[in-house]
């Protein structure tokens, strides 16, 4: 599943450089550039409310857009933005060109289901998430909005790795040389030092027995 693709009308940039690209802002508009599939980068200005929006909605950075430039409609990726640091208003855009063959590296936010069904957190266990986003090399044109990490049947103690998740077709982690934690269910605090002292006095009786 992935966010709908969208389209932004632009228009060309003649000029660029950091003049131009203030004369632009001035104008209401924020400068942006398309790159990419081997053609000439392309610099072009945006209605900075369409932006402001998109960026501000979600999923920006995952979502293809279509960019009309005066009729031409170019297919892209948001690859990169930069936000003023005081007033968090749109300054720049980098898009890149998408083909029908294009991969693209993303992040993708993991979301966690069957919660309820885990044995391991209904007995007070802790969902302990090391990953909250995943990179992935993927085509351009089926990014999912989200990886579904299953908790069915967890139980405490358990570690939940990247090769337990079900990927669409065509999505791969750009981790390849370890199969990587993506969150692990803990003991609760209470029921850890129980444990704790538990394996004390094991290690206690044993000493004791050597002697």
């Amino acid at each position: 599943m992935a966010h709908e693709a969208y389209e932004l009308k632009a228009e060309a940039r003649e000029r660029v450089g950091k003049g131009s690209a203030r004369d632009v802002r001035r104008n209401g508009k924020v400068p942006a550039v398309i790159y990419g599939d081997k053609q000439a980068p392309l610099a072009i200005a945006l209605t900075y409310k369409d932006v402001y929006m998109k960026i501000h909605g979600g999923g920006f950075l995952t979502t293809i857009a279509t960019i009309d430039l005066d009729g031409k409609k170019i297919q892209v990726l948001p690859k990169d933005y930069q936000l003023d640091p005081v007033r968090d208003f749109p300054m720049h855009v980098d898009f890149l060109r998408v083909g029908k063959d294009t991969v693209v590296t993303v992040e993708v936010p993991v979301h966690f289901v069957n919660e309820e069904k885990s044995p391991g957190i209904r007995r007070g266990g802790v969902l302990n998430i090391v990953r909250h986003e995943i990179e992935f090399t993927c085509p351009a044109n089926a990014i999912p909005e989200f990886i579904s990490v299953d908790l069915d049947g967890t139980d405490l103690g358990d570690s939940i790795h990247i090769s337990a998740v079900k990927l669409p077709e065509g999505v791969k982690p750009t981790i390849t040389d370890r199969d990587f934690t993506i969150a692990t269910i803990a003991a609760p605090a209470g029921l850890r030092s129980e444990e704790d002292e538990g394996a004390e006095g094991a290690a206690e009786e044993e000493e004791g027995g050597e002697e």
